[in-house]
């Protein structure tokens, strides 16, 4: 007789065997669109509440939009540790899903939440003590060391539920539940503005307000989240654990593909920061006008960057089924599909363009000059842009991981920053320097990630492509 236990991990079981047949076998236009637009919605909200925060910001002057962009560059280095645990758990987990292996699936969802575990603990624990040096070491301009190091210390401790949130995504990602990933977001961002708002308008704390309801909102999400989550699947898990060690060797398969991602994304914030640390040099406002360039640029990029999050779990579930034309029509159909997003967002980012800048600016005719400067340049590599994602999508999918690190640490180091540095040292510009070290550095990377997606097409002509299924 069956048990209550087993009845309920199969009812589990069944709904997801839905959506991986949805991802395996229907028509790919419709899967693409039905499992990445929940995560395009996302990243356009998340832009939205980004500028909105920006505003807010703004609003306090343009040396607390400095802060807040030195802040959360050097912030994203750490959120990158998750990420790219998350991404080549994810990536795995999505195979496992394409093989029809249960026990696969539960065992390396396990093992991640264990890693990220572990991450929490050093992460939180180093860092937090080590603020003011972390500071320092990336060159934070004097006039903003003080007030950015209270903020800073908050958005560390944060990243305890940064994480739960990451892992929480990261599984449901890999199983292509999109619109429960959009759900939790939307109701994170709906959160952090409510509260900054009454922090800052009612109470009247000041710019601490945006770090303190950053933390309460993450919090309170990933409690929620991460809780329900393991109330649901807790049981299927120590069915799991019970019937099947898991440890070294899924540990072994997600730091594999893990630890390029991670070094890629850390290495490229790394190189962010040290960007930023570069502008102090056409001071503190140049550094709030990068930060705000880079918000508008959000609002053409991230719309692919949904797609291409999409792209990867089905390209990993197709590849656990052993689908690879399905898999490379993936890749072909997104790209399509940002192709026309970039185009869209160019032509309106264009028009708009000097409304948005005038937003930020708050009348501030320098501040609005210095904007205008870097994203007048930098906006122009929008197409490029949309095309590269699609071609990270592929990358990550397959599991070339070292490649897409190899591509974005050449988008920083050597079309980025030594740019820049000519600039500053061999001409007399001064902001829009950066404006055109941004286009240079992105164009290139795109006219690269297309070189690269040649490179894998052709791979897979000659029957070279190694996956988990193919050794070459």
């Amino acid at each position: 007789m069956r048990t209550l236990l087993s009845v309920k991990i199969d009812a589990i079981t069944d709904r997801h065997r839905s959506k991986r047949d949805f991802i395996l076998h229907d028509n790919l236009w419709s899967v693409i669109i039905l499992i990445g637009l929940p995560l395009v919605f996302y990243n356009g909200l998340s832009q939205v509440f980004s500028f909105i925060d920006t505003l807010i910001a703004a609003s306090m002057g343009p040396r607390i939009v400095s802060i807040i962009s030195f802040i959360s560059q050097i912030q994203l280095l750490f959120t990158t540790l998750s990420a790219g645990i998350g991404l080549g758990g994810g990536i795995l987990i999505g195979r496992a899903i394409g093989e029809h292996n249960t026990e696969k699936e539960y065992r390396l969802i396990v093992t991640l939440s264990m890693m990220i575990g572990l991450l929490i603990l050093l992460t939180v624990g180093l860092a937090i003590p080590l603020a003011p040096w972390i500071l320092w070491f990336f060159k934070m301009p004097a006039d903003l060391f003080e007030p950015g190091l209270i903020m800073f210390r908050i958005e560390l401790s944060g990243l305890v539920f940064v994480f739960l949130n990451s892992l929480y995504f990261a599984i449901q990602r890999a199983r292509g539940y999109t619109g429960k990933i959009f759900s939790w977001n939307l109701l994170i961002l709906s959160l952090k503005l409510t509260i900054t708002l009454f922090l800052v308008y009612v109470l009247d704390i000041g710019p601490i307000s945006l770090s303190v309801a950053s933390f309460i909102a993450q919090g309170l999400v990933a409690l929620l989240a991460v809780g329900i989550f393991f109330v649901h699947e807790g049981a299927s898990f120590k069915t799991i654990i019970q019937k099947h060690k898991t440890g070294f060797t899924e540990c072994k398969e997600i730091i594999h593909l893990s630890l390029p991602v991670f070094l890629e994304k850390f290495i490229f914030n790394y190189g962010k920061a040290v960007v930023n640390g570069m502008s102090a040099i056409y001071g503190s406002m140049a550094i709030g006008a990068l930060g705000v360039s880079n918000r508008i640029g959000g609002l053409v990029t991230m719309p692919p960057i949904g797609f291409q999050e999409a792209e990867a779990t089905i390209i990993s579930q197709n590849l656990g089924n052993k689908n690879y034309r399905r898999a490379f029509d993936t890749f072909k159909v997104t790209c399509m599909i940002n192709i026309v997003l970039g185009i869209f967002f160019f032509i309106a980012m264009s028009i708009f363009k000097n409304d948005l800048i005038q937003l930020f600016s708050k009348g501030d005719p320098l501040f609005s000059q210095e904007i205008a400067k870097v994203y007048n340049y930098e906006r122009y590599a929008s197409i490029l842009l949309a095309i590269s994602s699609s071609v990270m999508g592929l990358l990550y999918g397959f599991g070339y991981t070292r490649l897409s690190m190899l591509l974005n640490l050449l988008r920083l180091f050597v079309f980025r920053i030594p740019p820049l540095w000519y600039f500053q040292h061999f001409t007399n510009m001064k902001t829009e320097g950066l404006g055109i070290a941004m286009m240079i550095s992105n164009m290139m990377m795109g006219i690269s990630a297309i070189v690269g997606a040649l490179f894998i097409i052709q791979r897979w002509r000659k029957g070279l492509i190694r996956t988990s299924h193919n050794k070459k």
